[in-house]
């Protein structure tokens, strides 16, 4: 199915924390309890990614909101330090995708994601949560390679990954 992506409206705030409610439901019932847990991902994040204009909304051929992103392209401070691994290429510019949500039905959204974000910079990394066994064979099955651990801000622990298209 052919999807298209467009920026995040500041008045779809709304629509991007119900697709978050969505994912976090699918990762519970595959067993992912630990991740997007007390509130996360936040409003005020959400709003913060739309103002720097890193939001991305992801639409159906009908025109029906399907999943949501963020990319943002430039150094990520959670990514200067990786551990237990390395960079497949850590000096050419890159861009990350954060916060990855889609409706339960929802097919192939991830392969177009990436594709957008190839489309934007060939360099791509990516994290997600050590439960997040559906993200990490998503992950695998796009050409992504684990490179190894990252921390977040918080100190959380995520699984490193990247692509790239040289």
């Amino acid at each position: 199915m052919k999807y298209s992506i467009r920026k995040t409206l500041p008045h779809e705030v709304d629509i991007v924390l119900s697709l978050f409610e969505e994912a976090r439901a699918i990762m519970r019932a595959d067993g992912n309890m630990h991740q997007w847990t007390g509130g996360e991902p936040r409003r005020e994040l959400v709003e913060h990614d739309i103002a720097q204009g890193n939001s991305y909304l992801m639409l159906d051929a009908t025109g029906h909101i399907v999943a949501t992103f963020a990319f943002i392209v430039g150094v990520d401070p959670t990514y200067i330090h990786i551990y237990e691994g390395a960079w497949l290429d850590a000096d050419s510019p890159y861009g990350v995708v954060h916060r990855l949500a889609s409706k339960p039905l929802s097919r192939g959204v991830a392969q177009a994601c990436f594709d957008w974000c190839f489309q934007q910079v060939p360099n791509l990394k990516i994290d997600t949560h050590r439960d997040n066994h559906i993200m990490q064979h998503v992950l695998l099955k796009a050409g992504f390679q684990y490179c190894g651990i990252i921390y977040l801000l918080n100190g959380d622990e995520r699984l490193a990954f990247q692509n790239v298209k040289h």
